[in-house]
């Protein structure tokens, strides 16, 4: 198979879109040649079989010019001289969660005979996602929840998580997982009000005035969007009003492939998020043996009921997690054993990869 692929960035470095460089070397050890087009790129180390062009975004934030209309004028041109200068280099299309590409493209590549997959996993329907589905041949996702617009095309396949790279950190025979006496706590993810940081933050606040001390929240993530920075300095502003900073902590962007070193020496993973849709940042965590707490409604049949917490209620949170502090090291092992073969049955990235190349 020649594949092509296209999705919005290959950076081994991103903090959110690195984990797509682990997909990108799964599909090349099954294609005969794998042609990547991507919005923007970074620093990428992949198999000789695999070219990856960009659309430009990462030249013009280089060099900083041109408007937004001329920038997307400029990767518009890009993409069809891309798609039909490596026509006959590839005879299936794979998109990855831009449908866009699909409708700019789909009538070249029906005509052309190419087969076309779509990965989507993401809550929102707009007019872009009906006309892509309209012209997909197969559509991918993760979970019953992660796509929202009927179609027969719809195919559940489970997330892709590299357990290589996503396992139990080693540790001494009979040390607890409590580092120096401290219950990390960690989450993960873009800095947006969609996540529920508040909730988060003033659960520490009722947990620390209750008396426990020996307690850390680690928030991993940088602000995506410029319109909500002014989120992030209003949790900043809590931590402190609430005199928190030695227990709430923001540490920003972490490059995708160094996670589970944090994730590795923390207690509870915490995903509060209202996408609605399975979050693989908590089957990371499961994967790497951490704990986790969702509000999810999308992991009520995936985890223990014991695991999944009340949204918008702190109060709860704090509950959930005064409860776990309690639980015996050996229960917590028993658990995240569970938890972890979940992952490594039903979102395993190579199992993944073999199905959707299977199946286009």
């Amino acid at each position: 198979m020649k594949l092509l692929i296209l999705t919005q960035k290959v950076d081994i470095d991103d903090d959110i879109l690195g984990f797509f460089h682990d997909w990108i070397k799964e599909f090349a050890k099954h294609c005969e040649r794998v042609t990547v087009v991507c919005l923007q790129r970074g620093r990428y180390e992949l198999p000789k079989n695999v070219r990856v062009l960009s659309l430009g975004k990462d030249e013009f934030l280089r060099l900083g010019k041109y408007s937004g209309f001329i920038r997307k004028l400029v990767a518009t041109l890009r993409f069809y001289n891309c798609i039909i200068q490596e026509r006959k280099k590839y005879d299936k299309v794979f998109v990855h969660m831009n449908p866009e590409y699909i409708v700019l493209g789909g009538i070249f590549w029906k005509l052309g005979g190419k087969k076309i997959a779509l990965w989507y996993t993401h809550k929102a329907v707009d007019l872009k996602l009906k006309l892509a589905a309209k012209l997909a041949d197969i559509i991918f996702t993760a979970s019953e929840e992660s796509f929202r617009l009927p179609s027969r095309k719809v195919k559940i396949v489970g997330h892709g998580i590299n357990i290589e790279r996503f396992q139990v950190q080693s540790r001494a025979p009979g040390v607890e997982i409590i580092n120096n006496n401290k219950f990390i706590i960690i989450t993960v993810g873009r800095i947006s009000p969609v996540k529920d940081y508040e909730t988060m933050i003033k659960a520490i606040y009722i947990l620390n005035n209750q008396g426990i001390k020996n307690i850390e929240l680690d928030i991993i993530g940088a602000v995506v969007l410029k319109n909500q920075e002014s989120y992030l300095n209003a949790l900043k502003d809590m931590v402190e009003k609430m005199q928190l900073a030695e227990k709430v902590k923001f540490l920003g962007s972490i490059p995708h492939y160094k996670i589970p070193e944090y994730l590795g020496k923390s207690d509870l993973f915490i995903n509060l998020s209202k996408t609605g849709s399975v979050d693989k940042a908590v089957l990371e965590a499961m994967a790497c043996g951490c704990l986790p707490l969702s509000s999810n409604e999308s992991f009520k049949k995936i985890i223990p009921d014991e695991l999944i917490v009340a949204k918008n209620n702190p109060e709860k949170l704090a509950e959930k997690i005064r409860e776990i502090i309690g639980k015996q090291k050996e229960e917590r092992d028993r658990i995240t054993q569970k938890l972890r073969q979940i992952v490594m049955g039903n979102h395993n990235l190579n199992n993944l990869i073999k199905t959707i190349v299977k199946e286009i």
